[in-house]
């Protein structure tokens, strides 16, 4: 039964995937219009929106968010979900209505076609050298300094442990710290359910509802360096708590 429900997810997976590439080559030509200067690149986000938004609809996949009065218009946040399915990013889109950029791996910048979104809009990084993560932070910054909101995973990656969190990195927590701006912590309860990180033809795969929960955003005025560490497991204990609640029921 397993071993056909892994078959069924896997054809799934190749839908959904079949999808994205016929609507990522119709957009193509508007997303080259938009994302070649940044003064269009708040039109090039609503495109995404309606992208991803479309996409969602064809592959059966329904969000369930809650908490959304949380988020407040015109406010830059430093944004801190789990990480925990390629389907977070879609989520996202689905989520904030008001531009963001995102801090992805580098190996997303290399795939033909996908690497438009990276060129100029969101924020690539190889994990593996310090001067990228220095670059990619310091373009973070900039972000900020905008007024965008910027998309951090604190996890760094997929965690095999999924849907237990791994480890937090100190990165998003220091620079809002930094730049004394709130962080806003979201939980993914169910997108490794949807779309797990797995082979082809196994793990966790299918329509379904995908829920995210928006937390209170954390103030970080006044706060200092030497407050970094016990920001960073607040925001962990906060995000682990609520998954544990859920997976528990």
């Amino acid at each position: 039964m397993k071993k056909t429900r892994e078959i069924f997810g896997g054809l799934w997976k190749i839908y959904v995937f079949t999808w994205f590439l016929i609507l990522l080559i119709i957009l193509y030509p508007l997303y080259a219009i938009f994302l070649l200067t940044e003064k269009h690149f708040n039109k090039g986000f609503h495109l995404l929106r309606f992208h991803t938004g479309l996409l969602m609809y064809l592959s059966g996949i329904f969000t369930s968010v809650k908490n959304k009065h949380y988020i407040k218009k015109g406010q830059a946040y430093v944004i801190t979900p789990n990480h925990s399915s390629y389907l977070d990013i879609v989520i996202l889109y689905q989520t904030f209505t008001q531009y963001f950029v995102f801090m992805g791996k580098m190996e997303l910048a290399n795939i033909p076609l996908f690497n438009i979104f990276f060129k100029k809009m969101n924020i690539p990084v190889d994990r593996k050298s310090n001067s990228s993560g220095k670059r990619a932070m310091d373009r973070c910054s900039l972000e900020l300094d905008k007024g965008h909101s910027v998309v951090l995973f604190p996890e760094g990656t997929i965690p095999r442990s999924c849907p237990k969190m791994g480890s937090f990195k100190n990165g998003a927590f220091k620079l809002a710290i930094e730049k004394q701006l709130p962080i806003l912590p979201i939980t993914f309860i169910s997108n490794y359910r949807r779309l797990e990180m797995k082979g082809m033809f196994s793990g966790k795969a299918g329509p379904g509802m995908a829920k995210a929960i928006i937390h209170e955003p954390i103030p970080t005025i006044g706060l200092t360096e030497a407050d970094l560490v016990l920001l960073r497991d607040k925001v962990f204990d906060i995000i682990s708590e609520e998954l544990e609640k859920h997976h528990r029921n």
